[in-house]
């Protein structure tokens, strides 16, 4: 067991890891030379680096949860950011991360719940998966999302401008953008259409891409004929993209969840993009982020 407040790390010979129980969240990656691939949360662009979002993604209207007639205040993404985990295993290339109901959490979310996160770090790739159980009698609603910044441009050569997202897949499916937070009612055309994205500032003038339906689970960043990064996320059925307008960093987000479209009061156990866990149960989320020594093209 790990002293309160200190941070995890893991390493290999081609990466090295930092973890903070502050949201167990990925605050530091390296490749084998030193080199920074994480986004470092200077917050005159955005104090992140990777946070975790449970038990929402996105936002609630008016930032409420409805349930059995009750109204709970819950700010975008969820508590889990903002809350301090307990370190219940560390071990070489491994670390489990806890978090349990509090009076704080249930001031926001009425549920019985548990969630574990743990990072295995293997070689080129590092596993991060969030475990949610549910101890109580009646079914969990969650969502569970990743939220990784990684550096724009990578420190492999090249300008923001020559960076591609390679999709495994082409993606035809129209994308939503947040409307006050909330996800559009209005669609746009998949600027993954081709499987390739270049992204650019215009790209984010109105705030995140969200793909409500994402066929690829694995996206390759970097520069064609350079390294750079791998990210997988088998399961994850939606997709968020994101930057600032001028800000070295650029968000690849695997979601089980999104915010609540534009115009849905129902209550928060109907609200789409949910899982919903049995008593007893538990559902795991998962991505992994692999260091390319050449990412193609």
């Amino acid at each position: 067991m790990s002293m309160a407040g200190k941070s995890v790390s893991l390493s290999s010979s081609v990466l090295s890891a930092e973890i903070a129980p502050l949201g167990a969240e990925l605050v530091r990656l390296r490749d084998g030379a030193g080199r920074d691939l994480l986004w470092h949360g200077d917050a005159a662009f955005w104090a992140g680096r990777a946070p975790l979002l449970f038990p929402i993604v996105g936002r609630l209207p008016d930032d409420e949860l409805l349930h059995d007639g009750q109204r709970f205040s819950m700010k975008q993404h969820g508590f889990a950011r903002r809350s301090t985990f307990d370190v219940v295993e560390e071990e070489p290339g491994r670390a489990v991360f806890r978090l349990l109901p509090s009076a704080e959490t249930r001031a926001q979310y009425p549920f019985a719940f548990a969630l574990d996160v743990a990072y295995v770090l293997d070689g080129a790739t590092i596993t991060i998966t969030g475990t949610v159980r549910n101890p109580g009698s009646d079914s969990l609603p969650a969502s569970f999302g990743f939220h990784p910044a990684f550096l724009w441009p990578l420190p492999y050569g090249g300008s923001r401008a020559d960076h591609r997202l390679l999709f495994d897949e082409p993606e035809v499916e129209p994308v939503h953008r947040p409307v006050g937070g909330l996800l559009s009612a209005a669609t746009e055309p998949n600027p993954a259409a081709s499987g390739i994205i270049a992204p650019d500032d215009a790209l984010f003038e109105r705030d995140a891409v969200i793909f409500r339906t994402v066929r690829s689970h694995r996206i390759r960043f970097g520069v064609p004929g350079a390294p750079g990064l791998e990210i997988g996320f088998p399961g994850m059925p939606q997709l968020g993209l994101w930057s600032k307008p001028g800000a070295p960093f650029l968000c690849i987000e695997p979601w089980h969840g999104f915010a609540t479209p534009e115009g849905d009061g129902r209550p928060f156990a109907e609200k789409p993009g949910l899982a919903h866990i049995a008593p007893g149960g538990a559902q795991s989320f998962a991505m992994s982020i692999s260091w390319l020594p050449d990412i193609g093209g």
